[in-house]
């Protein structure tokens, strides 16, 4: 009897010591954490649990690998905690970490694409992005690539994210060409693409855009040339980028299908990506009677319907040049 009551005395120890450990581990669990500011950590994928404790004890995220073993374990979220990257706040908890790596509540980045800039300039942006993974392989085309701002996660692919900016564009232009006027100059898709590229590199100013997409469809539905100067810096830099400086009457001769002083219609091809509004811009174009434009010196441009009334606005122009001692502006004339 007396053995009887030793080992239960015992076996009650025991279990009063298991509890009380159970309970300061616990309490240490949702107890803040050693940070004293957020800390971002990347966490590699097919890291087993102790490399992840490993990793954000290192990082000074815990305090306690085992600790934290101890509370995956505990929680069940041992097998479901998430590769990534993580930015951990001051003071967080390992409960908090453990929750935030189950959710995989990851950082999110940003990338911004510009209206207007060509695929190989995309491109580059993406190879700035340290975070992407991999290489885009063949260049996409330009007129492809919607401009937005995308967000994307620590290990995801640079294709990927091409993919998603392709997906996007065939989905605007899908959605565009349904509402589109129906006499326009264009039959296809394709053709209001390249119409949207050069508007969205003749003028940067929203509440132009319209009145310069009805520009070029009147010269198109007159029969004149389009006479874009974006299209021959495109034909010269073969969509690289920018040409870094002004085009000469040279230039302006260049053999080239997608020079429009020297060939007539649409050029094969957009000229850049442009944005959700140039294309809707070039599908529902404003009614005018315009068939000229040039820059006006405050960012916009002066619109004439005759000639003359175009060279009276050039010359104010150049004028103007003169006085501020500035490079010469895109025209069409």
């Amino acid at each position: 009897m007396r053995w009887g009551l030793r080992i239960a005395a015992g076996a009650l120890a025991v279990a009063t010591l298991l509890a009380g450990a159970l309970l300061w581990g616990a309490l240490r669990l949702v107890a803040p954490g050693p940070l004293t500011e957020t800390v971002t950590v990347v966490i590699p994928r097919g890291s087993g649990l102790e490399a992840v404790a490993t990793t954000l004890a290192e990082a000074g995220v815990v305090r306690s690998p085992l600790l934290f073993i101890f509370g995956a374990r505990l929680s069940g979220s041992a097998r479901d905690l998430k590769a990534g990257e993580y930015a951990f706040a001051a003071g967080i908890s390992i409960d908090d970490v453990l929750e935030q790596m189950r959710r995989g509540r990851t950082v999110v980045h940003r990338l911004t694409v510009p209206e207007g800039l060509t695929s190989a300039q995309i491109v580059a942006l993406l190879d700035k992005e340290a975070v992407l993974t991999g290489t885009v392989g063949a260049r996409p085309k330009d007129g492809t690539l919607l401009p937005e701002t995308y967000h994307f996660s620590w290990g995801d692919s640079r294709e990927q994210l091409i993919e998603r900016m392709q997906h996007a564009m065939t989905q605007v232009v899908a959605e565009a060409w349904k509402g589109r006027d129906k006499d326009l100059p264009y039959t296809s898709p394709e053709e209001a693409l390249v119409m949207a590229s050069i508007i969205e590199k003749e003028t940067g100013v929203a509440a132009e855009r319209a009145r310069v997409a009805g520009v070029y469809v009147n010269r198109l539905q007159a029969g004149m040339r389009l006479q874009s100067d974006p299209t021959v810096i495109y034909a010269m830099t073969d969509g690289s980028g920018e040409l870094g400086r002004a085009l000469t009457r040279a230039d302006l001769k260049l053999e080239s299908p997608y020079n429009t002083y020297a060939v007539a219609g649409l050029p094969p091809g957009p000229i850049a990506n442009p944005g959700k509004a140039s294309i809707l811009a070039a599908l529902r174009p404003e009614r005018h009677e315009f068939l000229y434009f040039v820059a006006d010196g405050t960012g916009g441009h002066a619109f004439a319907k005759t000639l003359p009334d175009h060279n009276r606005n050039v010359a104010r122009w150049r004028d103007m040049q003169r006085r501020q001692d500035v490079e010469a502006p895109a025209t069409s004339d």
